[in-house]
């Protein structure tokens, strides 16, 4: 699915209504089959632009299209449909913690079925097999029958990334996916993530706080700042300069694995004062 962001503002979901927009002026596109990491430190407004892009909040100015469509001036039934054809990950899973995981991962099924088939599937669950490929990708298989609240934080992360895997989507939208997870799980996350999107030749746009990350498996990278665009590059430009001035105060989000820290090092230090001894 093609994305345009035309010169969109917007305040961040859950801020009052006098607050100051979380992003502002923002132009961009995003081609179908894209695979696309946004970067940036904490108050950038990465998680706004993706509620924006997920038509879960009207721009405040300027406006979006989805597939050539304005979600936004088209009928409800038209909006459904396009909310269909999107998936949003949020960073904190809305999983009902009595919920088998079974369940919880064919939830992502829900717009492809009726009513009837809804109602259903909470009690006997379809394409179970569906349901086991996507958790199998995410090295939880064997969590396929247990409750919600009894998987771990990481556990529930990676349920939501595998709700994701089980969707018709062309759009799959990723808000941090990686917060709980630990190096070796987010590397398997990513590679589930952006091998599933390949597969499907769904567009593929993820928020995140690890740059190295993101430089390793996105093609392209997006860098926001104050609500404002800082970049859009390929990844093989992306330079410890320009991560540098995008996290300006911030260095301390940047720190990664594969990040080299040498990179680094021209950054002025704070000059050192001389030692005054007193003898007494």
């Amino acid at each position: 699915m093609r994305v345009d962001v035309i010169d969109c503002a917007a305040r961040h979901p859950v801020a009052k209504l006098d607050a100051a927009p979380a992003i502002i002026g923002l132009t961009m596109r995003f081609d179908a089959g894209e695979q696309v990491a946004v970067i940036g430190p904490s108050g950038a407004g990465k998680t706004t632009l993706l509620h924006v892009i997920a038509c879960a909040l009207k721009p405040s100015s300027g406006r979006i299209e989805l597939a050539g469509s304005d979600p936004w001036q088209v009928d409800a039934r038209a909006l459904r449909a396009l909310r269909g054809d999107l998936f949003l990950a949020a960073q904190v899973p809305p999983l009902p913690p009595r919920q088998r995981v079974v369940t919880a991962v064919l939830a992502g099924r829900l717009p492809n079925l009726s009513l009837w088939q809804s109602i259903r599937s909470l009690f006997y669950p379809a394409q179970m097999e569906l349901a086991a490929d996507a958790l199998s990708r995410f090295d939880l298989d064997e969590k396929l029958f247990d409750r919600v609240d009894r998987l771990s934080g990481g556990e529930r992360q990676r349920v939501g990334l595998a709700r994701g895997l089980v969707t018709s989507a062309k759009l799959l939208l990723v808000d941090e996916p990686l917060s709980a997870l630990d190096p070796t799980r987010s590397e398997q996350a990513v590679s589930a993530l952006t091998t599933a999107a390949r597969e499907r030749g769904a567009t593929l746009i993820a928020t995140l706080h690890q740059v190295d990350t993101a430089l390793r498996h996105f093609p392209r990278i997006i860098g926001l700042r104050d609500g404002a665009l800082a970049f859009d590059l390929p990844a093989s430009e992306v330079t410890p300069e320009i991560l540098r001035e995008l996290y300006a105060q911030k260095l301390h989000e940047l720190a990664g694995p594969a990040i080299d820290a040498s990179s680094f090092a021209d950054t002025p230090a704070a000059p050192t004062q001389p030692a005054v001894m007193h003898c007494r």
